[in-house]
């Protein structure tokens, strides 16, 4: 008889368990071991909010404007008269010394370098030097932090755009979006902490949706794209025929039966699906309102540009942006391809110029005049710079560069950094840092910091270890924090 009762209980256990696994095998493979905690914070198992900053924020939200394919520090920031001097001639071992090259100039017996084609001035107090096809940025110059001694380790652009977004060449690991999400509380509890915006019109180059995926962190962490059209998110209008209190009610069941499977197995994927469903349905309401911007007045179209009408466009999404700035989105990342020239650079950095110039300027004078500049920090840049040597065949109007991670150029404007000031400097072929080089991990650092966050103490334990998004590595540039 006690044999027939432990018996029973087994099977009751076992057939709620097996519920349960089935469930977390729905969920994805991380909600069966993905156990989390914040290092040197009040984090809790579900892996909520710092409750506080480890030190005051200077900035409560970020828009990054990641320029994907690498623009050339050459033809935008970083100005070289000497190259003129070189033009032509072939890059000098000991300035190539033991930087690697792309695969994609692995046949090329000749590296002449190679002049901007474009024109540089300098521009406001600040006396920065702006290429001609910024001519709006040169307006804003002197609210911008321009660091030209960027460094990076990845050559290629998938390493590279994930090493800048999650601290790692490999997929897998947490974006900035969505380490900030999990690190920091919603300040609007009706839209998600990280929103994607990708705009059309660039180039081919791939984009993998893993540089806004949340890795090893809580799934309700990741990046919500919003995309142009009728659904600005995928499946999150009802389906015909369904009433929104039936949707309510449907929910309150799933939640119940949710919050039951968590307290049996404690699983805090179990959470953020709970987390998911419920975002979900307050967005049904907040996202048309957030997207609408019909009611927007014409001189705000001046601003951004004619193309601000278009949705999906550049500048429509970086009025987007200003407007989920506006509702207290706490992260904020536009994707825009197109800026990988390895051939007919000078007409091809033109073409994104003129897609995303006036956008970007309009940006910055919008958050300014609405005083929203104070306290959000703007980010523009991509994944690595281009060498000063052509690559391909250099004519007297046509030339190509080549992936450079050796050093190129970002800007950093509004909450916390110096205005109207160059950080940095690069050597005579823009091709080594030859004073305060910041690296790929001390800008993620410096980022995480103006946040309030000390980036060595938001941590995530993971298969026995606690990870962060500057891994081992990063120092705050305190050199250019106001």
């Amino acid at each position: 008889m006690e044999f027939m009762e432990t018996r029973r209980g087994f099977l009751k256990k076992s057939a709620l368990g097996f519920g349960s696994v089935a469930l977390a095998s729905l969920m994805g493979p991380s909600s069966l071991y993905g156990n989390e905690l914040l290092g040197g914070g009040a984090q809790n198992l579900l892996g909520g909010s710092l409750g506080s900053t480890h030190f005051p924020a200077k900035a409560k939200r970020v828009i990054y404007l990641f320029q994907s394919g690498g623009p050339s520090q050459l033809e935008t920031f970083d100005y070289k008269p000497e190259l003129a001097k070189w033009h032509g001639k072939e890059i000098p071992p000991s300035v190539q010394g033991t930087q690697r090259n792309s695969g994609m100039v692995s046949s090329q017996s000749t590296f002449p370098l190679v002049k901007s084609i474009y024109d540089f001035k300098q521009y406001g107090q600040s006396g920065a030097w702006v290429s001609e096809i910024f001519p709006y940025t040169a307006q804003v110059v002197d609210d911008l932090c321009i660091i030209n001694s960027m460094r990076t380790d990845a050559i290629n652009h998938e390493p590279a755009v994930m090493f800048l977004q999650t601290g790692s060449q490999q997929s897998g690991r947490p974006s900035i979006g969505s380490w900030l999400s999990y690190g920091l509380a919603s300040d609007n509890k009706n839209l998600p902490n990280f929103v994607v915006l990708l705009s059309k019109g660039g180039g081919a180059q791939p984009l993998s949706s893993a540089a806004w995926g949340n890795g090893f962190l809580p799934s309700h962490h990741q990046g919500v794209q919003f995309r142009s059209g009728k659904d600005p998110v995928l499946y999150l209008n009802n389906p015909h025929g369904v009433h929104d209190e039936d949707r309510r009610r449907a929910l309150d069941y799933v939640s119940q039966l949710n919050n039951h499977q968590f307290d049996v197995w404690k699983d805090p994927e179990i959470q953020s699906k709970i987390n998911q469903y419920e975002m979900a349905y307050k967005m049904q309401n907040s996202v048309p309102d957030a997207v609408d911007t019909r009611e927007e007045p014409d001189h705000i179209y001046k601003l951004y540009g004619e193309d601000a009408k278009i949705p999906g466009t550049y500048a429509a999404n970086c009025l987007q942006a200003r407007r989920l700035a506006e509702r207290d989105v706490k992260f904020i990342q536009l994707y825009h391809m197109g800026w990988d020239q390895h051939g007919g650079l000078p007409g091809g950095i033109k073409k994104q110029a003129l897609g995303t110039d006036q956008a970007t300027a309009g940006l910055i004078k919008d958050l300014k005049q609405r005083g929203l500049l104070e306290d959000t920090l703007v980010v523009w840049g991509g994944e690595f710079g281009r060498t000063s040597f052509s690559q391909g065949r250099l004519t007297a109007d046509n030339y190509g560069r080549d992936h450079h991670p050796g050093c190129f150029t970002m800007w950093m404007a509004g909450a916390g950094v110096k205005a109207g000031m160059v950080y940095g400097k690069t050597d005579e072929f823009s091709y080594n840092v030859v004073q305060n080089e910041v690296h790929v991990h001390d800008f993620q650092a410096t980022l995480l910091h103006l946040l309030g966050i000390d980036h060595e103490r938001l941590t995530f334990k993971h298969q026995g270890r606690r990870f962060r998004l500057t891994d081992v590595h990063g120092h705050v540039v305190k050199d250019i924090l106001s």
